[in-house]
């Protein structure tokens, strides 16, 4: 595996002569776009277990200071497994997400003890609209965030865990539900940055703090964790070439700022108005013309 490219303007090259090798996050190239105005969440849409998707359940996510903040001060009882997601309305394939996250206050009474200083982003979830109002988690691959708990003890953030999803590391499907990053470890209520690249349905790409921590390919539908849901939509084995993004409430309340995208997908004919260097995947459908 060679190092880090220096910049995704070298994808496009990168990308046709070999999708194993690393890419590294860099803010100085066109196509990003905000995915959060700081003012409101109308770009999104909430879904919560034991809720109808649209039901901002406790106003558990809401937007103070330019920051997506999840909390759970309004919930009447304990946490009751009311765990959350708030989509991004637009989903998307080949793209390169970029987030800042930190964690505050104290875990939501009742909530299981997994989800102390635990969150994350999802990407190529399915449609909320899809989810049975009692279905637990969405059908997605999951960036896991986490924060350290006792001096000594690592505990890495950047991971990945697969909802109703397998992923091929390593050469092969991996049986676990989480697969830990080579990340340090983060304590306190520190801003720590985290991106993700995803090509489709071929290579991931977890970076944290501009540090590569994890790669795997091939996101598919499979395995566990995942219930009531409808068998419609889990077909096992099924690859995972696009989705929906969501960022994630499972009891510990965290801050999301300056969450932004930059589209891969798109034209690359030169002749088009919208042509674009940092595009990796044609579209050439999208290409505009004067």
């Amino acid at each position: 595996m060679r190092s880090i490219v220096k910049a995704l303007g070298y994808f496009s090259m990168v990308a046709l002569m070999c999708q194993c090798v690393s890419v590294k996050t860099t803010a100085r190239h066109e196509g990003w776009e905000s995915m959060f105005n700081g003012r409101d969440i109308d770009d999104w849409t909430t879904k919560i277990h034991h809720y109808e998707v649209g039901d901002n359940y406790g106003h558990t996510f809401r937007v103070e200071d330019e920051i997506i903040k999840v909390r759970y001060d309004a919930y009447e009882g304990d946490f009751n497994d009311r765990f959350g997601h708030l989509y991004y309305n637009e989903p998307f394939s080949y793209f390169h997400l970029s987030m800042e996250y930190r964690f505050v206050g104290e875990l939501h009474p009742g909530a299981p003890d997994f989800t102390l200083k635990n969150s994350g982003v999802m990407y190529h979830s399915q449609d909320p609209k899809t989810m049975p109002k009692e279905q637990n988690w969405p059908i997605s691959v999951e960036m896991q965030f986490l924060a350290g708990l006792e001096k000594g003890k690592p505990r890495p953030t950047g991971n990945m865990c697969s909802p109703g999803t397998d992923v091929v590391y390593q050469g092969k499907i991996d049986p676990r539900h989480c697969i830990n990053s080579s990340s340090e470890t983060f304590f306190g209520s520190k801003w720590v940055k985290a991106e993700l690249i995803v090509l489709g349905d071929s290579l991931v790409t977890h970076i944290i703090n501009g540090k590569e921590v994890l790669q795997y390919s091939k996101p598919q539908i499979g395995g566990g964790v995942v219930d009531r849901y409808d068998p419609e939509i889990k077909k096992d084995g099924q690859v995972l070439k696009t989705g929906f993004i969501a960022l994630q409430s499972e009891g510990q309340p965290i801050d999301f700022r300056r969450i932004k995208i930059r589209n891969l997908k798109g034209c690359m004919d030169p002749k088009a108005v919208n042509f674009g260097k940092h595009f990796i995947k044609s579209s050439p459908g999208s290409c505009i013309y004067k």
